[in-house]
């Protein structure tokens, strides 16, 4: 039985979609994002505020997706 990993990509090539969308994100709520990929000095409540709102807009964009096609 396989292992399910949601942090594995299962659109390995969305990775770069992905990473721009985290810095668009973080750039409209004024959290500033290291370019170099180290967030340790990151605080853990503005990771959340990204991480939502990037899921919020992957559920926005699912759902038009899916109201296109009916």
């Amino acid at each position: 039985m396989s292992s399910n990993n949601s942090s594995t990509l299962l659109v390995p090539q969305a990775t770069a979609a992905l990473d721009q969308m985290k810095y668009e994100v973080a750039q409209e709520l004024g959290i500033a994002l290291s370019q170099d990929g180290y967030y340790g000095n990151l605080l853990t409540k503005d990771a959340g505020y990204i991480g939502g709102n990037i899921t919020r807009r992957l559920v926005q964009i699912a759902e038009q997706s899916l109201a296109g096609r009916q």
